[in-house]
């Protein structure tokens, strides 16, 4: 263990039962979308570990630090990933629990069921061709640009980002055309932490329960089937789960990946003349965002298997602990201000590490890459539409995405 952070609180147990000169920071609310890296600086003022509430009555500690995050994120031993003990004290309609709440997966297991899982998982991720994948991703953002591109102007996130993703995913996993729309409102509505987040849950639950079903007595060539006939032997609750935690972890993520590299391109002026000049590719716009507005924010969900002391922080069995990916990258950053470390993965948490480390990199890269240059080479003289101030970003404790981005081009002559 590291030696005491001078400065850090006492004791900052979730419960608040401990006396703590801090009060719990809320992340969810708007004053949080709208400023993260001002409630970040806030919280390195407790030390490594900040205390911060992400939901009524739902109280965490939030690592900022890097170090510490690194060193979480591969600690086994001492932190696990199943969250049952945190969850049998928080209320069942919490918002928060169709994120963080237990269900038969790899997100949320420990050990030889983790591993089990995790090779379903990459198993099946791994028949995405690079090539097939790319071709669906430029299919798909041709079409939607098709939607917008003779009026011009549109919402880049509403009629492009947040479709393109659902559009790829449905097609590998063989979802029906008929739910493609409840499986994006079931995404969505479950990563915003809102009073209607458990419903959507389940609605997206139910959808994809439904392709299980079929698949099991009609296989196809989709994902769904090459999942179903893995040698782990999922049963269907396994697989509906794995299932889930793919599309929702791959979607609203890249939606926001996409979302916010098409922001920094059209709102930093340090890349003036980016669009139509080539100053900035679609993979350097993407990486200074994965450094420094992560589209997940604050997720890795953690409980320490016994009381234990973390970087100077006294912990709780079962308590919940989160990393803050953003507040922690751009901690690191004075220390890492080489562009060429920087580039890529460089040494960036938004992909997480350790054994818990996304599983789908790669086809979230591609399409939002597929996205990027599709859009850029088609509108080339797009602009936002409203100065960067007056944009709205979406409320909620784990993601940072705006909710929508308004912007104007030269209309494309769509007659013959």
């Amino acid at each position: 263990m590291t030696p005491p952070t001078p400065g850090a609180p006492a004791s900052p147990p979730a419960s608040g039962t401990v006396p703590s000169p801090y009060e719990p920071l809320a992340l969810y609310g708007p004053d949080f979308a709208a400023d993260p890296h001002g409630h970040y600086r806030r919280l390195r003022a407790q030390g490594p570990l900040g205390r911060v509430r992400i939901a009524p009555g739902v109280d965490a500690l939030l690592v900022t630090d890097y170090q510490a995050a690194v060193d979480l994120l591969r600690d086994t031993d001492t932190f696990s990933k199943d969250p049952r003990a945190w969850q049998a004290g928080i209320p069942e309609d919490s918002p928060v629990l169709p994120v963080l709440g237990y269900r038969p997966t790899a997100l949320f297991s420990d050990g030889a069921v983790h591993t089990r899982y995790r090779e379903a998982v990459n198993d099946t991720l791994a028949l995405l061709e690079p090539h097939l994948l790319r071709a669906y991703a430029a299919q798909a953002a041709q079409q939607f640009i098709a939607t917008f591109s003779a009026t011009g102007t549109g919402d880049l996130i509403a009629q492009y980002a947040r479709l393109l993703p659902l559009r790829v995913f449905s097609a590998c996993f063989g979802v029906a055309p008929r739910d493609s729309e409840r499986l994006l409102h079931g995404v969505a509505g479950m990563m915003d932490s809102a009073a209607n987040a458990a419903a959507a849950y389940a609605d997206l639950v139910a959808v994809v329960a439904g392709l299980v079903a079929e698949r099991r007595v009609r296989p196809g060539r989709d994902l769904t089937t090459y999942l179903l006939a893995h040698p782990a032997g999922l049963d269907d609750d396994e697989a509906v789960r794995q299932i889930t935690l793919i599309i929702s972890a791959g979607h609203d993520p890249t939606t926001n990946l996409i979302g916010n590299a098409l922001l920094r391109m059209l709102s930093d002026t340090g890349y003036g003349g980016s669009l139509h000049g080539g100053a900035m590719t679609a993979r350097e716009a993407i990486d200074e965002v994965l450094w420094r507005d992560p589209p997940l924010a604050n997720m890795g969900a953690h409980y320490p298997r016994h009381d234990t002391e973390f970087h100077g922080v006294p912990l709780r069995a079962g308590q919940l602990v989160l990393v803050s990916f953003a507040a922690a990258n751009t901690q690191s950053l004075p220390a890492v201000s080489d562009p060429a470390v920087r580039s890529g993965d460089g040494a960036h948490l938004a992909w997480s590490a350790g054994p818990h480390r996304c599983p789908a990199k790669q086809p979230a890269l591609l399409m939002a890459m597929t996205a990027i240059e599709q859009i850029t080479s088609q509108l080339c003289d797009l602009e936002l539409a409203v100065d960067p101030s007056e944009l709205i970003w979406r409320p909620g404790p784990f993601h940072r995405a705006p909710a929508h981005l308004p912007v104007r081009f030269t209309p494309l002559d769509t007659h013959p």
